[in-house]
């Protein structure tokens, strides 16, 4: 067995802990062996945690863990543990805040706390640099300052201990007392306030930097309101513009730095592409503008080409830097593109992309973002511009990806692709977005129980609430683009799974971690969107449509558990809580079921036109479909018919599809 004095990161799957099995730290994974090494000796933790495109993690590893003098520092006065975000979000989340409890700031990554050795954190903050700048102590010198209090102020660090941990509880919500009514008001005051914060000119929420925040967005464009879609439709719009998207290569960064989406962070994350993906699918239904079809297109294209394996897994992001300069692979200047294109291909690109203003990047570069509008005739040309300039940059030093494969963030994307495919009619995109799903069941699903993250053919990890709840979201949206009996029971595997290993049945909600975790110096149950939708609001939804389409009043009656439990802190300040107000407006008027029985192609045509409605669920069952449930398998004939369920009330069979469409 190793030493705990040595570095044992060289057996681990994630890129981001190789990135540092080479460092003269001796770093340990969070495991048993690291934790019994720290509490046989009493030395305290250091425990950082990061993720591959992390921007400052990279700085701080080259400028501090790179460094043998900091290095010797951190062996001799801690158990240092390294934690991939990506793979232990429970430990994230748990320690970030306690970072915002014990500094009152916001955190971020990477994250630097120092704990005791049962885990429970006394000092913490973010990037530290290796020598005092930025109003910040020198991080070796921090190590000594940190090291020397916990053993002169161990009674002071043992009473903020225990306050902690209090104050850790105290943060999980409680059900409202008594009989709880639902009604709209969050649905209207969630509006409000963002249109209070809403950027008419550049779209977006709030000044920079400025976030896509996915399930806002799909709050304000599934409703009603023409002036909420249009703060959506515009925001969307702008992005796509903007330099936040690709231009070159299709797919979108993780956030703008400005507020007018001109220069991004330029890491890009799966997790943001799949729900994009699945809205500017939606952006389309509402009118046709092209503009999201081009960018549906390209963003399905760059998954695809950049992202999936051989295997089907989504891999799952590419960093910011290449050669060790953030957005290097991304920009260009002007003699370089001179070299590629053509006098005419170039006058174009300048005008289209903003080539011909002012370098936009650290005021040398030039980043590309729509400046100026297409005159007819020109797209052909400008096609053939992109297409050289994408070659060109092929051929440059790619960003790094990290390549492992995580469960949550692959059904994000499995959703996207499959309701993109279904309303673009993409079956290229479906059969993406199936391979994804086929690698999950095949690597990540074992003996029943599902595992959070793969990379070279080693799964491992138990799974996370968003692992499962997103997965039997996915599922759903499969279904919807075509049905298969397997996805349905796979789907009612994951439901049950839920109820069983990580729902608190008496005050309702779900926890992120299974009742059989790891236990730990804090179990969330949280609510709030944060760069991902809220586990509880997708599962919620999830079972709250499972249990609709199947009458399993299970499934349904833990939503409105779920519901109840958030009610309080929704009804008080519904902002960021996008996922589960989708479960109150669906609780309030439950989503209609259409059931289409009937010869292949025909049922395919009234499926394409019915289209891919908020608050619908549509399942296209054609003759001869096998492992029906009761409840669906509805009878054959030699026409279509329809059977429509909205809640508990369900209609005749409709054989005339203008009576459903009109």
């Amino acid at each position: 067995m190793a030493s705990p004095l040595s570095n044992r990161l060289a057996a681990e799957t994630s890129p981001y802990l190789l990135q540092h099995a080479d460092n003269p730290v001796h770093w340990q994974p969070w495991d048993e062996q690291s934790l019994s090494a720290a509490q046989a000796d009493d030395r305290p933790i250091l425990l950082s945690i990061g993720y591959s495109a992390c921007h400052w993690c990279h700085v701080m590893a080259h400028e501090s863990f790179e460094d043998p003098g900091v290095a010797a520092v951190m062996n001799r006065l801690f158990v240092n543990i390294k934690v991939d975000r990506e793979e232990r979000p429970d430990l994230d989340q748990i320690y970030q805040s306690a970072h915002h409890l014990l500094t009152q700031r916001n955190g971020g990554w990477p994250l630097t706390m120092f704990l005791a050795p049962d885990g429970t954190p006394f000092f913490g903050g973010t990037y530290f640099p290796r020598e005092p700048r930025y109003g910040l102590p020198g991080f070796a010198d921090l190590c000594e300052r940190v090291a020397a209090a916990y053993i002169d102020r161990r009674e002071d660090i043992t009473a903020q201990a225990g306050e902690l941990r209090d104050a850790l509880g105290a943060t999980e919500p409680e059900p409202a007392p008594g009989e709880v009514r639902f009604d709209a008001a969050p649905l209207a005051a969630a509006g409000a306030s963002l249109a209070r914060a809403f950027d008419s000119r550049h779209g977006g929420f709030g000044g920079a930097p400025k976030f896509p925040h996915p399930t806002d967005l799909a709050f304000l464009l599934r409703g009603a309101d023409a002036d909420l879609q249009r703060m959506a439709l515009t925001t969307l719009a702008r992005m796509s513009e903007g330099g936040i998207y690709d231009q070159i290569g299709g797919g979108f960064c993780r956030y703008s730095v400005d507020e007018r989406w001109e220069i991004p962070h330029f890491e890009k994350m799966l997790y943001d592409n799949g729900p994009l993906l699945g809205l500017c699918a939606d952006a389309w239904m509402r009118g046709g503008d092209p503009l999201y079809a081009r960018v549906a297109d390209e963003t399905a294209g760059w998954v695809m080409r950049e992202m999936q394996t051989a295997d089907g897994g989504y891999c799952s992001s590419l960093d910011a830097d290449s050669e060790g300069e953030e957005g290097k692979y991304y920009v260009w200047d002007r003699a370089e593109l001179a070299h590629i294109l053509t006098p005419q291909e170039s006058a174009l690109a300048a005008r289209r992309w903003g080539f011909d203003g002012p370098p936009n990047f650290e005021n040398r570069h030039w980043h590309a973002k729509i400046a100026g509008d297409l005159q007819p005739g020109e797209q052909a040309l400008l096609e053939s511009a992109r297409q050289k300039l994408f070659a060109a940059r092929e051929q440059r030093v790619r960003p790094g990806r990290d390549d492992k494969i995580l469960t949550s963030w692959n059904a994000l994307m499995i959703e996207g692709m499959a309701h993109a495919a279904r309303v673009f009619e993409r079956d290229d995109w479906l059969a993406s977005a199936r391979r994804a799903m086929q690698f999950v069941r095949t690597t990540l699903w074992r003996d029943g129980r599902l595992l959070a993250t793969a990379r070279d053919g080693r799964a491992h990890l138990d799974a996370y609430l968003d692992d499962h709840a997103f997965l039997l979201s996915a599922l759903l949206e499969l279904m919807q683009a075509e049905y298969k009996g397997e996805d349905l029971a796979f789907a009612i595997e994951l439901a049950d799974t839920l109820l069983v290993r990580f729902e608190d049945p008496d005050a309702g909600g779900f926890f992120f971690t299974a009742h059989d975790h790891e236990a730990l110096l804090h179990r969330a149950k949280t609510g709030h969107d944060n760069a991902t939708p809220s586990g509880n609001g997708v599962a919620a939804f999830a079972l709250q449509r499972l249990g609709h389409l199947l009458g399993e009043t299970r499934y349904l009656d833990a939503a409105q558990r779920t519901l109840r439990l958030f009610w309080p802190q929704i009804h008080h300040s519904p902002n960021g809580f996008g996922s589960l107000l989708r479960v109150l407006e669906e609780s309030l008027l439950p989503p209609e079921t259409i059931i289409l029985r009937g010869p292949p192609d025909d049922v395919r045509a009234w499926q394409r036109a019915l289209g891919a409605a908020p608050g619908r669920m549509v399942l296209a069952l054609p003759n001869g479909t096998c492992e029906l449930p009761a409840v669906l398998a509805k009878t054959e004939s030699d026409r279509v018919n329809a059977w429509v369920c909205r809640g508990v009330t369900c209609s005749a069979p409709i054989a005339d599809l203008n009576e459903l469409t009109n």
